[in-house]
């Protein structure tokens, strides 16, 4: 570390300034200039040979010129001593900061390295310390924080559909009650398969409420129709059930195993493939399997609901024509 005696160097006549500039220049770099030569284009930068800066001794070499044109040694003003400290001081948010780099070891994902870092940086840093993240682990964080107020979003926005076009507000809880039966199958899935809820994951289940919603929305269609023709609540959800069983399972399975190449997909990539496909294939088994059977349950019991409020049958909405659906090749 080098220290300048300002009152000794405006007494000799010499400029601080100008002493600060002969150290930057001999012992560091200064850029002065640039020319062409060859068709290319060199920087002129002024420094000592190494030779001549590589000790602190060597400052006793360097003159500089006072303002009445003498020159006076650099070390007759400035001296020099070993000190212990960081050669980089990092300032993060405008403080000082300390930078950390890590990452996830095989078999972990970034999320369990984010957190394990946290809980250590809880254990041991004293106080008046803390720690915030910068680049990818800040987005992560960032971006975590919002898929629950997406997923959320999607169920509002299905569930308004649905209300449009069954222009009521009781018959589209029956079909979203079929989507954490999918959100189920998926975290099963995956927690089976030893894989993390990342980002990847979360957008196969917003897919999954549409996909969910799909075979919902046949049975609550066929037994809106069956009410509508004078079966009971209990009869038109029975025979809903038991009608688009078949054309449920064929589209079903059919999308299950169009997924399959996500599943057992290699190379680049592969990892968020596996998320993507595993969550959405056990999101669709259980959406199939279980939704079959509670779907129309719930069907049933809001309407049975609706029926008791009204002191009798509902008055339809939906005439008994073709549904609003289609379901086009799926019928038998």
């Amino acid at each position: 570390m080098t220290d300048v005696d300002r009152a000794k160097s405006e007494t000799l006549g010499v400029s601080v300034p100008d002493v600060y500039a002969a150290l930057q220049t001999l012992f560091g770099s200064l850029y002065v200039s640039q020319y062409n030569k060859y068709g290319r284009v060199w920087q002129v930068i002024l420094q000592a040979e190494p030779d001549f800066r590589e000790k602190p001794e060597d400052i006793q070499n360097i003159f500089v010129r006072q303002r009445e044109g003498e020159m006076v040694p650099l070390s007759s003003v400035v001296t020099s001593r070993y000190v212990t400290g960081p050669d980089l001081l990092p300032r993060f948010n405008g403080f000082m900061a300390a930078k950390i780099t890590g990452d996830a070891d095989t078999g972990f994902s970034s999320g369990q390295s984010i957190s394990t870092m946290e809980a250590v940086a809880d254990e041991v840093m004293p106080d008046g310390f803390t720690y915030s993240w910068a680049g990818q682990a800040y987005e992560e964080k960032k971006a975590g924080g919002s898929s629950a107020i997406i997923f959320a979003f999607a169920i509002v926005m299905v569930f308004l559909i649905l209300s449009a076009q069954y222009e009521q507000w009781s018959l589209p809880v029956a079909v979203i009650t079929a989507v954490p039966f999918g959100i189920f199958g998926a975290l099963v899935s995956v927690w089976l398969r030893g894989m993390e809820n990342d980002v990847y994951f979360q957008i196969g289940l917003v897919t999954l409420i549409g996909l969910s919603a799909k075979n919902a929305i046949l049975i609550v269609e066929f037994a809106e129709l069956k009410y509508a023709e004078g079966l009971s609540a209990f009869d038109a959800a029975l025979e809903a059930a038991r009608l688009r069983l078949r054309p449920i399972l064929m589209t079903s399975f059919s999308f299950i195993l169009g997924s399959m190449p996500l599943v057992l997909a290699s190379g680049a990539g592969a990892a968020s493939r596996h998320s993507i496909g595993t969550g959405i294939i056990g999101g669709m088994i259980g959406a199939t399997t279980l939704a079959l059977f509670f779907v129309p349950l719930f069907y049933y019991l809001i309407i049975s609901m609706k029926e008791k409020m009204a002191g009798g049958r509902v008055a339809d909405n939906t005439t008994a024509e073709t549904p609003a659906t289609g379901t086009g090749s799926e019928d038998v």
